[in-house]
């Protein structure tokens, strides 16, 4: 299997291939939902909890932020650059659930801008990681199948379902604070 090389920095962005302007679109617009069920929302309402979830708006944020900046980075770095869950101990599972919330101190602006810098970083990884089909073996965790290798598109796409997925959590967490949808 091919391995991953570090993006190339130049001056000009060279003209992308379909499938790499497809993925990039598909980011934006799981980014797009996501971020909209935040809108004109205050720092306190962002910290609320209004469904039986433990879920907040501003935790989910910064748990989709959290997400994609290590998936990005395992798509350089391989599966070190990953925690290895099996080895977490109860500080690390506490650092863990502090990213579903946001505590105090934090804003919905500060994390909404975190996500805005790791969406462009992961963007420009897409425009060019030399090659979508280099993988890596998947990082020691419970849920990840023992030997299972994930391509750079196999991790976008991941990256993209997780952040629709969350998006689907934050519109009915958005719902049930003031009765706002994102669709329908």
């Amino acid at each position: 299997m091919p391995t991953v090389n570090e993006p190339t920095s130049t001056d000009e962005q060279p003209a992308i291939s379909q499938e790499r302007a497809d993925i990039l679109q598909l980011l934006a617009h799981q980014r797009h939902f996501l971020r909209f069920t935040t809108r004109d929302l205050t720092d306190e309402q962002a910290r609320q909890r209004s469904t039986a979830s433990a879920l907040c708006l501003g935790g989910l944020i910064k748990h989709v932020t959290s997400v994609e900046r290590g998936w990005a980075t395992f798509i350089v770095e391989g599966p070190a650059a990953m925690p290895d869950f099996t080895k977490m101990t109860e500080a690390d599972f506490q650092a863990r659930a502090e990213e579903f919330e946001l505590l105090p101190g934090e804003t919905l602006a500060g994390v909404l801008a975190a996500y805005d810098e790791v969406a462009g970083r992961t963007d420009e990884l897409v425009r060019t990681v030399a090659d979508l089909d280099a993988s890596h073996p998947l990082p020691d965790a419970p849920w990840n199948e023992p030997g299972a290798r994930w391509s750079v598109r196999r991790t976008l796409l991941h990256i993209a379902a997780e952040t629709a997925q969350h998006a689907g959590h934050a519109d009915i967490i958005r719902e049930s604070i003031d009765g706002a949808k994102s669709m329908g």
